[in-house]
């Protein structure tokens, strides 16, 4: 495919000075959200559309409503599941990766569940997933550990089938046009059995459930730890760049906080002017405003030099 628009898409001189303070940064942070994904066509999560506009997306994703309805639960998950197979990383992701190969001291946080930073080949050890993954699976049984990650099998079990006459909203047409609604569907979502929902190998009782975090979870332990060994390691950040995500809700938040009180500039790459972090923007930070798939490659460039687009894992799998 071919590399990135050569055109100016950031003012000259903002282009500049960030480059030149990329360049001589030794340890930098992302921290990305949803706003990354964008250009891949994925919808938000509380946007998801289609059939699923009808229901609360919040409410369903919580393990309360996994106990009392699974499979209306796990036929929403295996719905983002069939998304985000459907979309590719964009540009953004792979000139993430590509800058996480080349700066020893980078370390990057996601707020997504998506799967396109591992497919663009972003290093997992440097790649610290704040929200689990929609492709990782574990065990609902409290005392079962079983789990497992990179499950791209679509759908992961045949009763969670995606439709797919005129009505699928997951169709190229459908993603295109950006409107997903089905007002007048006589599609309804099926009731399915527990014994049709996927069932732990290991405990061979428990139903596997996403390896996302739910409302009223905590963030993965281990993932928190690595960040914290990862920022109390050394006194300085130099740089913390944040795309597609206004990091104003806590813990995201803080780490803009924390990366500032090291040292860091912060760079915010976003298609909303007022996006900007709960701390504001300090003199000397940047905003480059618009589509993080034209953005990111262009203002990592004096790092990763040309990006041009490769076929992702989840293709050769």
């Amino acid at each position: 495919m071919a590399s990135t628009a050569t055109r100016p898409i950031v003012p000259p001189a903002d282009l500049e000075s960030f480059q030149a303070h990329l360049n001589r940064s030794t340890r930098i942070l992302a921290l990305l959200g949803a706003g990354l994904s964008a250009s891949s066509g994925l919808p938000t999560f509380r946007g998801a559309g289609g059939l699923w506009r009808t229901h609360d997306a919040v409410q369903l994703a919580t393990p309360s409503a996994f106990s009392r309805d699974p499979g209306l639960v796990w036929q929403f998950y295996s719905y983002r599941r069939h998304m985000a197979l459907q979309a590719k990383p964009n540009p953004a992701h792979y000139a993430l990766a590509e800058l996480a190969k080349r700066k020893e001291g980078f370390m990057t946080l996601s707020q997504n569940v998506d799967g396109l930073s591992p497919r663009a080949g972003h290093p997992a050890s440097t790649l610290k997933l704040l929200h689990g993954s929609l492709f990782d699976v574990k065990c609902s049984d409290f005392f079962c550990s079983y789990s497992e990650t990179a499950n791209y099998t679509d759908p992961i079990v045949p009763a969670l089938q995606i439709p797919t006459d005129e009505s699928d909203p997951t169709t190229t047409s459908a993603l295109q046009a950006r409107e997903l609604d089905i007002s007048d569907s006589n599609v309804l979502l099926p009731e399915l059995a527990i014994r049709d929902l996927p069932r732990c190998p290991n405990c061979k009782k428990g139903l596997l459930r996403p390896g996302v975090v739910w409302f009223g979870e905590m963030l993965p332990t281990a993932v928190l730890n690595d960040i914290d060994r990862w920022i109390t390691e050394s006194n300085t950040i130099d740089l913390i760049i944040v795309i597609g995500t206004s990091a104003r809700v806590y813990p995201a938040a803080g780490y803009v906080d924390l990366a500032r009180s090291k040292g860091a500039r912060v760079a915010v790459v976003n298609v909303d002017r007022d996006d900007e972090p709960a701390s504001g923007m300090y003199q000397g930070d940047w905003f480059f405003e618009g589509d993080a798939a034209q953005i990111v490659p262009e203002i990592l460039k004096s790092v990763i030099g040309e990006i041009t687009e490769m076929p992702d894992a989840a293709e050769e799998r």
